[in-house]
């Protein structure tokens, strides 16, 4: 029993003749015969009664092309899986991203990439960017990202952006009424802050003391929504990035630029060949389509 065999015996079932089988096959009618009688020999039983010329199925043929069928069906979707896994590599995809960027923009991402293709199955974990890295590295994850103080050696990398630090401001403070926020509209305030090893925080003391003015930071914490939580609740002013304000806004957070411009940057991060793939083509492009949304909105 050999596979062309099958072929011709589901395709002389499915059209109705041996004259459309080899048509479709691209072979003669006498070869399409062939291989239905060498079926019918190697099963042991006639799959067809000829009746006045015509192939008529008999209820052993029709039985045994239930099976033949079904076997069919399963040869397609194997087909379908193997072009799924050349197209993309896989139908799933992992993306690891620090806070920042996990409470928004992945998830707008994501529901864009999804509307794209529907039947990929998406996992999103949010963590600090050094433990983005190291899934990313031990290859547990396919797509990371991360601020810029994580180490880059190994992983293939992207710059994802610069997006310009913004001030988080209780509602009510003084500071409210200004447009933008300089140096020196922070001197008598407490001010919030990022941890020390943070770079877009070493990037915001190094504007605040190009002014004179020494940061004095009343709480630190790692993570911008905690910053944000802190100046929601009046505790003093923040120094956030601008993703991280959604949500806090609506509850009664005033958020102003700052001057001078100081960069939150972050970058993607890959496992080695994983950019190649399709599926992660797609969904990069997903995520800068909305971080260019989100910039045309703010």
């Amino acid at each position: 029993m050999h596979f062309r065999q099958l072929e011709a015996f589901r395709t002389v079932m499915t059209t109705g003749s041996t004259v459309r089988a080899a048509e479709l096959m691209q072979v003669t009618q006498p070869a399409v015969s062939r291989s239905i009688a060498e079926l019918e020999a190697a099963v042991g039983f006639a799959l067809f009664d000829r009746v006045r010329g015509r192939l008529v199925p008999t209820p052993e043929g029709q039985l045994f092309f239930r099976e033949v069928d079904s076997s069919f069906q399963g040869l397609d979707r194997l087909r379908a899986a193997a072009a799924t896994i050349r197209d993309y590599g896989s139908g799933s995809i992992r993306v690891a991203s620090l806070a920042a960027l996990g409470a928004e923009l992945v998830p707008n991402a994501i529901h864009a990439f999804l509307t794209r293709n529907p039947r990929i199955k998406v996992t999103l974990q949010v963590h600090p960017s050094s433990t983005v890295r190291n899934l990313v590295m031990d290859g547990q994850f396919d797509v990371g990202l991360a601020a810029d103080e994580v180490d880059l050696s190994g992983l293939d990398s992207q710059l994802f952006g610069n997006f310009p630090a913004v001030c988080a401001i209780p509602a009510g403070h003084p500071l409210a009424l200004l447009e933008v926020i300089r140096p020196a509209d922070l001197r008598q305030h407490q001010l919030v802050g990022l941890a020390p090893e943070d770079r877009a925080r070493n990037r915001i003391d190094e504007a605040l003391r190009a002014e004179d003015l020494e940061p004095d930071y009343i709480v630190e914490t790692p993570s911008s929504s905690t910053v944000c939580a802190l100046a929601l609740a009046g505790v003093g002013i923040g120094f956030v990035s601008p993703f991280t304000v959604h949500g806090f806004v609506e509850r009664g957070l005033v958020v102003r630029p700052f001057a001078p411009r100081v960069s939150f940057r972050y970058y993607l991060l890959f496992r080695p060949d994983a950019q190649k793939a399709r599926l992660v083509k797609e969904f990069v492009a997903a995520l800068f389509e909305q971080r260019h949304k989100a910039a045309l909105q703010r």
